[in-house]
């Protein structure tokens, strides 16, 4: 009797589905869709800095270079501790086994600054150190998550006063929305695709004057969104 009712049950299952999809469909509505964008200003900036002994030909150990770095970046008003980290550390071990020459030993940093300004400062003050390897890694905007949302909102206000557009000259009314769908693609960090030669480039000719005060290329942030609107006479 059991095994009787499955067949049953899932026919009435099934059939209950079936009709509350063909009532949303019975159901008069408006499509409609909109986009709406913004740009920001970068608050964000990461610099990529590589200090290496063989740039200052050995005269400097990497440690030194560093203290004489950590010391420009303070007088920059720089917090060291919540900024400056390090990402890599390496030797180069393979000339000290075959030339029986002293170890090289390089160290790369990623420092955090919040203007355009403040990174043109650093890039000046590292190459009168003689650290020129350094080059723009990503830029970001911080307040990045409340925005998109912000842009949604707003893009959803859009959509429905496009649908009262369309229907106000039929004498329809726009009702609930039954349907929302978010076709917004997720921003991702903006990373600098220039090469590191080009970068050093900058910083010695930034070197020759003081910085501006420049912003970073802007950020534009974009959102989409479909929207069905029930409609009534």
């Amino acid at each position: 009797m059991k095994h009787a009712l499955i067949p049953i049950l899932c026919l009435l299952f099934t059939t209950a589905l079936l009709s509350q999809t063909k009532n949303f469909l019975d159901v008069p509505y408006l499509e409609t869709s909109a986009r709406v964008d913004t740009l920001v200003t970068p608050d964000k900036i990461y610099l990529n800095i590589t200090i290496q002994e063989k740039d200052s030909k050995g005269r400097k150990s990497v440690e030194e270079q560093e203290n004489q770095m950590a010391t420009r970046l303070k007088a920059l008003d720089i917090n060291l501790d919540k900024q400056l980290v390090i990402k890599d550390l390496s030797s180069n071990f393979k000339k000290y086994f075959l030339r029986q020459k002293e170890v090289l030993k390089s160290k790369q940093y990623s420092l955090l600054v919040y203007s355009g300004k403040k990174a043109g400062e650093v890039m000046v003050a590292l190459e009168k150190l003689d650290i020129s390897n350094t080059y723009l890694e990503k830029t970001e905007y911080s307040k990045m998550d409340a925005l998109e949302l912000e842009l949604k909102s707003k893009a959803v206000k859009k959509a429905k006063k496009k649908a009262k557009a369309l229907t106000s000259p039929l004498g329809q009314t726009v009702g609930a929305a039954i349907h929302i769908l978010d076709v917004s693609t997720p921003y991702y960090p903006r990373y600098n695709q220039a090469p590191r030669m080009e970068m050093k480039t900058m910083a010695k000719d930034v070197a020759e004057a003081e910085p501006l005060d420049i912003d970073f290329e802007k950020i534009k942030v974009e959102t989409s969104v479909n929207v069905k609107f029930k409609i009534s006479e």
